[in-house]
């Protein structure tokens, strides 16, 4: 079955930011079938007809497909598994029948889209063998919860092939179960069978899986996103630098080549630096979110900042270690200003008195760090994520108990204190916090004593004692939520511009 859309492609992003970049993978050998396939899963509830009435029925759907493939090829989905698990209710008819044991023959509908085109494919004939039924009140291994059967039904199915460029999907539909009773002596109980035609509960996001169809002139395709379950890009090694000018991309060339024969006469010379000019880009985001203030028991919202990024100022990877280190740079803006927006935010000093002032988060020094580590020997490709930002609290517009308090243009922190935020995700199937598509990242701070603060009078050990820190690890959590990365190679992608995110708490 051919899925054929007229819709023109997004332009490509060149290079897969975060850990595993394209030349990360182009230069680890044993990277190729791990990240050229995902093993892709989606979990939907269906409502099936049985004889005890409609039933609400658990479907775990999964299979093994290729991250990106170009148009006109043949996609097999492999290792495919349909899990239905029945609940005890649905099973008493069987139970009525002295049925001992319970098998399926499955055929799933399954939509396959790229752009506005979409048709449907019937994966057929997936037999889930004999279980034996769970006596009533006893769930399998002998539990005695839920007394509900799970048959998980596998097979071949037939390929797919897209016509044109773009993101395509795999979506799970409709679900035809015919299901097959025999006694203990295994012979058929009377009747022998029953089918059944499940319909997926409404409300959910039934996509299985995304590929990243890619067009003649389009070699890279469309970059996935985590969270809406879309592939990494297909790092082949046959093609670490597609997408880059010539001479960048003549350059790499050589210098795999030259890296492939130092292993062949050294195979522990590692690791291998790639210059930063060869993959440096530029990129924009907003991240907003939480900070705590333990002594005040209250959070002060941060946010939503806009950042500019440099990606890859620095990329390493090292082939024996198994890993690739990436550094990039961010720095904040306001109104041309290295600073987060000014934040109002109101505690309760000591635990009774109502204060309220604007708080402003400067960034002073040289830009924030970004290290990614990336471990490569997995077909995860797991990866951790540490952003250091040195900053300046500033208060201004203070008021206690309603009360306005003078402090002056120049109440801040007497130093700048140290900012570490951490993120974890992998990178197939993207998940958690990679840098290219944003997260979730935690951390904590040690807030300094402040100076400058009064105009008549020395306030500094006020502000010092209610909200500065006495440098326990636990002391001011702080939580930022990070957009997609709007990368300048990429204009038109779908994460341009840059959106604000939603601060999770």
């Amino acid at each position: 079955m051919t899925v054929d859309a007229r819709a023109a492609a997004r332009r490509p992003i060149h290079w897969a930011v975060g850990g595993a970049l394209v030349v990360a993978t182009a230069l680890v050998p044993s990277a190729e079938s791990a990240a050229a396939e995902q093993k892709s899963e989606v979990a939907l509830r269906y409502t099936c007809p049985f004889p005890s009435g409609p039933e609400e029925v658990d479907v775990l759907v999964s299979a093994v497909l290729p991250t990106s493939a170009p148009t006109g090829e043949e996609i097999r989905p492999a290792q495919v598994a349909v899990e239905v698990t029945l609940p005890p209710t649905a099973l008493a008819r069987f139970a009525d029948l002295d049925a001992a044991t319970l098998s399926a023959v499955a055929r799933l509908t399954v939509r396959n889209s790229v752009g506005d085109k979409s048709a449907d494919a019937s994966w057929q004939d997936l037999t889930a063998p004999p279980k034996e039924l769970p006596t009533p009140g006893e769930g399998e291994g002998g539990s005695q919860d839920s007394g509900a059967l799970t048959l998980t039904a596998t097979g071949d199915v037939p390929t797919v092939t897209f016509g044109s460029p773009g993101r395509a999907t795999l979506a799970p539909d409709g679900l035809d179960l015919a299901l097959t009773s025999l006694t203990e002596a295994g012979e058929p109980t009377t009747p022998p069978g029953l089918d059944v035609a499940c319909t997926p509960a409404p409300g959910q996001e039934p996509e299985l899986a995304a590929i990243a169809i890619r067009g003649d002139q389009d070699p890279t395709a469309p970059a996935p996103r985590p969270g809406e379950s879309e592939p990494a890009p297909d790092p082949a090694p046959t093609r670490p630098a597609e997408g880059l000018p010539p001479t960048a991309r003549e350059k790499i060339d050589a210098l795999t080549e030259k890296r492939r024969e130092a292993l062949e006469d050294d195979p522990g010379s590692c690791p291998i630096e790639i210059p930063p000019e060869w993959v440096m880009t530029t990129a924009e985001t907003y991240a907003a979110g939480y900070a705590n203030a333990a002594k005040l028991d209250g959070a002060a919202a941060l946010g939503p900042a806009f950042m500019k990024v440099v990606l890859n100022k620095r990329y390493i990877n090292d082939s024996c270690a198994s890993t690739v280190d990436v550094s990039s740079e961010v720095n904040f803006d306001y109104e041309g200003k290295r600073q987060l927006p000014p934040t109002k935010a109101t505690f309760l000093s000591y635990g009774f008195m109502p204060t309220t002032a604007t708080m402003t988060l400067e960034q002073v020094g040289p830009p924030a760090a970004i290290h990614t580590h990336t471990v490569t020997n997995t077909p995860t490709y797991p990866e951790e994520t540490t952003v250091t930002a040195q900053l300046v609290m500033r208060l201004s517009d203070v008021e206690v108990n309603g009360v306005p308090l003078d402090v002056g243009p120049d109440c801040r922190t007497e130093r700048p204190f140290e900012q570490v935020l951490k993120g974890y995700g992998q990178s197939y199937p993207p998940a958690g916090y990679l840098v290219a598509y944003g997260g979730t990242l935690t951390g904590y701070a040690h807030i300094p004593p402040f100076e400058g603060c009064g105009v008549t009078e020395d306030l500094d050990p006020i502000f010092t004692s209610a909200i500065s820190s006495p440098g326990k690890k636990a002391d001011n959590y702080t939580k930022m939520t990070q957009a997609p990365l709007c990368v300048a190679t990429n204009p038109e992608g779908p994460d341009c511009p840059p959106r604000k995110p939603k601060p999770e708490r």
